[in-house]
């Protein structure tokens, strides 16, 4: 779970990539830049960015974690 600073920079680093590879993937889709839906790149970038910090609460690879058993 969120036990150190090394959880959260490797968690804003992974939601940070998530909400780029989001907005470029919602720009890619507009035929001419003056068609992009900036609400809508905006916004689903932004719950992208949320669900990767909600995932990596589960665990993240980079991280290792400590077993108080």
């Amino acid at each position: 779970m969120i036990k150190s600073k090394q959880w959260l920079r490797a968690a804003g680093v992974r939601a940070a990539k998530t909400i780029a590879q989001a907005a470029l993937a919602g720009i890619g889709t507009a035929k001419v830049i003056s068609d992009v839906d900036w609400i809508y790149i905006i916004s689903t970038s932004l719950l992208a960015g949320i669900l990767s910090i909600l995932t990596s609460i589960k665990g993240l690879p980079e991280v290792k974690e400590e077993h108080n058993d």
